[in-house]
């Protein structure tokens, strides 16, 4: 599957190492009004399990994760499901384990909107690096809830590396929420920009090797009622 992609895009991360992608643009890249699977996609992130490895930490979020691989010739194959795995380098929090998050349901990993995101990051990282012949691809879907008496932490690792190539991260849904800015760093720890994916379709990019990057917690904006922040991270690693 072919996805468009932005020549301003990719000269963004060339020339900074990030870009903010508004949901008005991002829209339009992935073609987003031809998605009709969109509403089911969304709704899928009501269906998240517990990370049990966070909670073992005192920390609360919800996620589901798929991998696939993607040769020189743009196809996307869905792996067999298997752990997720970082050092202690990159997640000092929860690195050097194994980690099993419950898959990402078939229908949802297999669906246009996914695959479309898929195919979209593909072609915008493969322009990047087109010496890489394969991708290892992983998706994760995040829910992380907001309380009156406890922020949300997006990443409770802090501003961090995920110890990859390229990352997407893409705004499914807020709901009653507030903060939660995205903040880039430089590798000395200056921030070089910020940007609150607010709208579904607000997207960032990252190229990993050369920043850090981190969001701000999330606090609800009506105490009283349910709160959380639903995003898609994509990774693309060489090999």
């Amino acid at each position: 599957m072919n996805a468009p992609t932005s020549p301003d895009l990719r000269a963004a991360l060339r020339r900074n190492g990030y870009a903010f992608v508004t949901a008005d643009v991002m829209r339009g890249l992935l073609d987003a009004a031809t998605l009709d699977d969109w509403s089911a996609f969304a709704a899928s992130w009501n269906e998240l399990g517990d990370d049990a490895y966070l909670a073992a930490r005192g920390r609360h979020r919800r996620r589901r994760h798929a991998v696939f691989a993607a040769g020189a010739d743009g196809t996307i194959h869905h792996e067999p499901h298997q752990p997720h795995y970082q050092s202690l380098a990159y997640n000092a929090l929860q690195g050097d384990i194994e980690r099993w998050f419950e898959p990402v349901a078939p229908a949802i990993a297999d669906g246009a909107s996914l695959q479309r995101i898929l195919a979209f990051c593909r072609a915008s990282f493969g322009a990047l690096a087109p010496e890489v012949r394969q991708w290892r691809i992983e998706a994760h879907q995040f829910r992380i809830e907001a309380r009156a008496d406890e922020a949300g932490e997006p990443t409770p690792e802090g501003v961090h590396r995920d110890g990859v190539d390229y990352v997407l991260v893409l705004l499914v849904a807020r709901e009653n929420i507030e903060r939660g800015t995205t903040t880039i760093h430089a590798p000395d720890g200056r921030e070089l920009g910020q940007f609150t994916l607010a709208r579904p379709f607000d997207a960032a990019l990252v190229d990993d090797h050369r920043v850090f990057h981190g969001v701000t917690p999330v606090i609800p904006k009506d105490p009283g009622q349910a709160a959380h922040r639903d995003v898609l991270v994509v990774t693309f690693k060489a090999g």
